[in-house]
């Protein structure tokens, strides 16, 4: 592959709570998976995110999320299929607003958290974000895990599906990501992420948990910015691609 998109989750400040370094994140990334307030991120803080993404030429994606403020947006929460379908849509309505002003537009959508994991196995709830989606526009894209049902449910509705790697996230035998419950589910060796995308691009695999080779193919791969070494990760991750004469680009 000589070309990749880099994404992260940025905009997830609230108030005075403040998390990660959104203006570095966006001097080294191609695509900027911002909060649209249902996990985090305040209205003043989607602003000024698309605003900057805007002026560094970062594509903006919705990070869409189960309404979870307290949680972070990181527990399954059964919600009827309709009503998700609506959340879904207004979080894309903010988010959108705010891009106006700033003079760019949402161009994909990207679940988070729990709700990014639930679809993966979820068909219900996959279909209900995907479903959001082809109603609000169905020339966005929508990021997921390889072999999704999230992706499956756009490939049936006729919408883009984009496949993603993350970076810094370790992975089960069955291709899943490992719950942050677990031990080792986060990676934070920069020389080691690196490595790993760089060896799913160059052979279509990554080491599992339990030591297995995984199958992995993606468009765009995810380096979370919430994490304390994020910057430096993705400082490393990106000279990686370039040293590899991997071109990096979004996906849209």
């Amino acid at each position: 592959m000589n070309a990749l998109d880099l994404n992260s989750d940025l905009g997830e400040s609230f108030g005075r709570w403040e998390l990660g370094d959104d203006e570095a994140m966006l001097g080294l990334v191609t695509s900027a998976n911002v909060a649209c307030g249902f996990h985090a991120g305040d209205p003043a803080t989607l602003r000024r995110t698309v605003a900057a993404a805007a002026a560094n030429g970062v594509v903006v994606g919705a990070q869409v999320a189960y309404n979870d403020l307290a949680g972070f947006g990181r527990r399954f929460m059964d919600v009827p299929a309709a009503e998700l379908v609506a959340d879904v849509l207004f979080q894309l309505g903010g988010l959108e607003a705010m891009c106006r002003v700033a003079g760019t537009v949402v161009r994909y959508v990207k679940p988070h958290g729990a709700l990014y994991n639930a679809t993966v196995h979820h068909r219900e709830q996959a279909r209900a974000v995907v479903q959001a989606v082809a109603e609000y526009d169905a020339s966005l894209p929508i990021l997921g895990l390889p072999g999704s049902e999230l992706l499956r449910a756009a490939e049936e509705a006729g919408l883009r599906g984009v496949s993603e790697f993350f970076v810094d996230r370790a992975y089960t035998p069955e291709g899943a990501l490992v719950s942050r419950r677990e031990q080792g589910a986060v990676l934070h060796d920069p020389e080691e992420v690196t490595a790993r995308l760089l060896r799913m691009l160059d052979e279509g695999v990554v080491r599992a948990i339990d030591g297995s080779d995984v199958r992995v193919a993606a468009e765009s791969a995810c380096v979370h910015g919430d994490s304390p070494g994020a910057v430096a990760m993705a400082t490393a991750v990106r000279e990686g691609l370039e040293k590899a004469g991997v071109e990096l680009k979004g996906f849209v």
